[in-house]
């Protein structure tokens, strides 16, 4: 294959034909070689053929120009991201021998590759459904009741998006002359469609429950995979669209609050961190809201938003890898069914608690370095409340991810469950994990300066690494917050006030369709039930007597047409039809 060829192919598509792939391939053996072959190819595709100064892959498809593959500064760091994460989770799921998870994970990898490295939006469109289609079986494979309704639910919302998305794109030719992947305006035509379309997959506040629905669901392995991608693709989205959008700001900060309250007395430890994505996620939508490109602090907010994706993607990917293992040895992620696992489970509880300390932007580690440029950038623009709601979410986001997560599965009270630790396969992909979340973050490796390197304002991020970022009044102020948090969790713990781990249903936003929506929907079926046979009996007596009537006047035996009444019909006829022509004539002259 030539290095002309291989620098027109999209890295995408190869880990989507590697999904496919597997599904014929029946020795686990094998299938490990493509799964796992398949997203190190890309990466190396990425990394040696990836030119920045030129578009790629350029098809025409019914008159309008399709660009298959573009990569910037800003979609390279994405693409590595979302490779290194599909190889993560290859390796996680080698224990499980199922060609249909295994494909369906790497055909939903490929997928959001292939749409991060597109640049016009008919591409963006086709990858963004293959998503929705191909990541829904890993909710499905649960093969649980539950899971088969929120799969329905997910594919549905999902596919909703891209008809918004699709519709969208028509206004944004009309508008543009072409489809090609540009910043806009909300002023444009047509542009709400796309945000909205984005702020669907972004999982905005009220449309986001279709998260913690189907991502607890999924199987130990799908939630680690449905973790990685569809989310900080629209995060990308937003990032190439709507940079520096004000209503993003605000968007974003609500979504970083909200969740903090659901997930301090949810039960279910894999829907807290469902709760907790998208805490995070609006810190990466607060950051794109305030870049605006023209400053010095605009630039840092995309970098932050950019960081913050990569990191992301890897420690919240620890983070459910560990909660899957547990859920795989003892059966259950409740935490009022787990604790004390850290007798026989110790190295998953030491990458927990890796992955928390990252979440929560201890300093060395990966969401300190990522989160600081979004927390500088809110508070040099003059967005003190936006700051200080960020401040609480970073300090709420270590309640309930830095905190709650590893101390009840692993260090509250003994369950007495004593599962075998994680196979081989899950404590490999997890100490990957691990690894980059710590050398990111540690100065001295130069995992900091290799992240900054590949940010879209690569120069901007050396000079915050530089001058700002490991300044002790920045450390101290964070150190400060982090310490402050846990000293309110003990003192909560201690007097009787944190909620207590127990059975339950939290609704969230659903209460509002599961009790009122579905209550009126209830109501009107019981009216339209005693209601509706009698107005059907009347409409079909009503419209008996007007067709009757009509009939009586207009049949060939009518009124109609009988006697003199019918003459007179004929005369007024032709009347009207010698005024139209008389009318026809005079315009034409």
């Amino acid at each position: 294959m030539s290095m002309e060829l291989l620098q027109e192919l999209n890295p995408g598509f190869v880990m989507i034909l590697a999904g496919f792939l597997s599904f014929l391939i029946r020795p686990a053996i094998l299938r490990a070689f493509v799964t796992i072959g398949g997203p190190l190819l890309a990466l190396i595709l990425l990394r040696l053929y990836s030119d920045f100064s030129v578009d790629h892959g350029v098809i025409s498809l019914m008159g309008i120009e399709m660009v298959t593959y573009r990569v910037d500064s800003l979609s390279f760091i994405f693409v590595l991201a979302f490779g290194i994460a599909a190889v993560l989770n290859s390796i996680y799921s080698l224990h499980i021998d199922d060609p249909l998870q295994e494909g369906c994970g790497l055909i939903y990898a490929g997928a959001a590759v292939a749409a991060a490295a597109a640049g016009d939006l008919l591409t963006i469109f086709i990858f963004w459904e293959l998503t929705a289609i191909s990541s829904v079986f890993l909710i499905w494979r649960s093969g649980t009741k539950a899971a088969y309704k929120a799969g329905m639910r997910y594919l549905a919302i999902q596919i909703l998006s891209g008809v918004l998305l699709l519709f969208g794109a028509t206004f944004y030719l009309q508008n543009h002359g072409d489809l090609h992947v540009r910043a806009i305006s909300l002023q444009e035509n047509g542009a709400w469609l796309i945000f909205i379309a984005l702020g669907i997959k972004a999982a905005f506040p009220f449309l986001h429950n279709w998260l913690q629905d189907s991502y607890p669901k999924a199987t130990p392995t799908g939630a680690v995979v449905l973790s990685a991608f569809t989310t900080k693709l629209a995060v990308y989205a937003f990032a190439r669209l709507f940079p520096g959008e004000d209503i993003l700001i605000y968007i974003g900060a609500a979504m970083t609050i909200f969740p903090v309250f659901f997930a301090v007395i949810e039960n279910d430890l894999r829907k807290v961190l469902a709760y907790s994505l998208n805490n995070q996620v609006g810190f990466m939508i607060c950051a794109i809201g305030m870049a605006d490109l023209s400053t010095e602090y605009g630039r840092y907010a995309l970098n932050g938003a950019a960081a913050h994706a990569f990191a992301h993607i890897m420690y919240k990917g620890l983070l459910f890898m560990t909660m899957g293992a547990v859920l795989y040895r003892t059966g259950t992620a409740k935490a009022s069914e787990l604790g004390g696992l850290y007798r026989t489970m110790p190295l998953t509880a030491l990458f927990c608690l890796i992955g928390g300390a990252s979440i929560s932007a201890f300093p060395l580690f990966s969401g300190f370095i990522a989160k600081s440029m979004t927390m500088s950038a809110a508070a040099h623009e003059g967005y003190i409340i936006v700051w200080c709601m960020l401040l609480f979410a970073s300090a709420g986001v270590l309640e309930h991810s830095g905190i709650k997560i590893p101390y009840f599965a692993f260090f509250s009270h003994d369950s007495g469950k004593r599962p075998k630790e994680a196979p081989f396969n899950m404590l490999l992909a997890m100490g990957c994990a691990a690894f980059i979340c710590v050398a990111v973050g540690v100065p001295g490796l130069g995992g900091t300066r290799w992240l900054y390197s590949l940010l879209p304002y690569a120069e901007s991020a050396q000079e915050y690494l530089d001058h700002s970022l490991w300044t002790t009044d920045h450390v101290i102020t964070q150190l400060q917050l982090l310490v402050l948090a846990i000293f309110a969790f003990i003192l909560l713990k201690r007097i009787g006030l944190y909620p207590p781990e127990k059975p339950g249903t939290i609704l969230d936003v659903d209460w509002i369709y599961r009790k009122p929506g579905f209550g009126i929907a209830s109501w009107a079926n019981n009216v339209w039930a005693r209601m509706g046979p009698a107005l059907g009996e009347g409409m079909s007596s009503l419209f008996g007597v007007f067709q009757r009537r009509l009939t009586f006047a207009f049949s060939p035996e009518g009124q109609m047409s009988r006697g003199a009444l019918a003459g007179v019909s004929a005369i007024w006829t032709a009347i009207i039809l010698g005024l139209v022509l008389i009318v026809s004539i005079l315009s034409a002259i």
